[in-house]
């Protein structure tokens, strides 16, 4: 934790490796964890930029607290934004799918097979509780352990498992029937 301390402390300086190597160590998971809630890559490409862009902007009042990770906050501001544009989308009453470009190797069947087992997947995660689907998405999207998300969502260790094994059991119950 130490390193990571430094970092952000140099990054608040303005140091541009710092600002370069947070961008380039969290970008990825970041990424992932609003494509989950968004199910759109463009439009998560779009909202991970717009992290950075808001973390660049507000780092300077950042704070370090040890026993909550810099990457927690990244994750809050993911969040947040992630949030706003559900909202926003759900005003405008379309549904969020997966448009994932087919591999030019995979044929018609294949690509309507993956992209009906997406929208499958999409619509059970949907149905789940709103704490059910952040942790899946901390977990499994940000990679994140038990004892970061429990962190991150506020919840001790105990609840963050037993949310993702009620999240994970019901995705196999509606997955199975459908």
């Amino acid at each position: 934790m130490h390193d990571e301390e430094s970092l952000v402390r140099r990054a608040q300086r303005h140091d541009q490796a710092a600002l370069t190597e947070i961008y380039e160590e969290n970008f990825d998971r970041i990424y992932r964890y609003v494509l989950l809630k968004t199910g759109d890559r463009t439009e998560a490409e779009d909202i991970t930029q717009q992290v950075f862009i808001n973390a660049l902007k507000s780092i300077g009042s950042f704070r370090y607290r040890k026993e909550v990770p810099f990457t927690s906050w990244l994750y809050r501001i993911a969040h947040n934004l992630t949030v706003d544009y559900v909202r926003k989308k759900a005003k405008q009453a379309t549904v969020l799918l997966d448009e994932s470009l087919p591999d030019r190797a995979d044929g018609p069947q294949s690509l309507l097979e993956r992209k009906a087992s997406m929208e499958e997947l999409a619509a059970a995660i949907k149905c789940l509780t709103g704490a059910q689907q952040e942790v899946l998405s901390l977990r499994f999207a940000g990679e994140k352990a038990i004892a970061q998300v429990a962190r991150i969502m506020g919840k001790s260790e105990g609840a963050v498992k037993a949310l993702q094994h009620s999240a994970i059991v019901s995705l196999r119950k509606r997955l199975a029937v459908e």
